[in-house]
């Protein structure tokens, strides 16, 4: 089975730092682009961070620049987001999604939450004021 599996969540303050990892299996992450994607109560899903097949691109959205960093271990086969000065609207559940594709772009941000080829389960991000 192609699977996700999602973890690093919790309840932090705001300002404080999580880091979130998506380990996969079943499937290796060559010729996938890979994110991380959020959806607050009331909200529509939201891309927060792609990384492209070949780990050269990496786009973020704009309410998380400068304070989130996505990356991966291929060794391990998992995928990370780095989550620094985290704010109470950074509140929501985070999935990892997987698409295959090898072409890169912004596009990836929306597409990931839309057209996966494989998601994992969520993980909840709490941030208290």
């Amino acid at each position: 089975d192609v699977q996700l599996q999602a973890s690093g969540g919790g309840l932090v303050q705001a300002g404080g730092s999580l880091t979130l990892s998506c380990a996969a299996s079943g499937f290796t992450f060559d010729g996938y682009a890979t994110g991380w994607v959020r959806r607050a109560p009331g909200n529509e899903r939201e891309g927060v961070s792609a990384l492209s097949s070949t780990d050269e691109g990496t786009y973020y959205a704009d309410s998380v620049k400068g304070r989130f960093t996505i990356f991966t271990d291929h060794a391990k086969n998992t995928v990370y987001l780095r989550m620094n000065n985290l704010r109470p609207d950074d509140t929501a559940v985070y999935y990892c999604a997987a698409l295959r594709t090898r072409t890169n772009g912004a596009w990836l941000l929306r597409a990931l939450g839309y057209e996966h080829d494989a998601w994992g389960q969520g993980t909840q991000v709490t941030v208290s004021s």
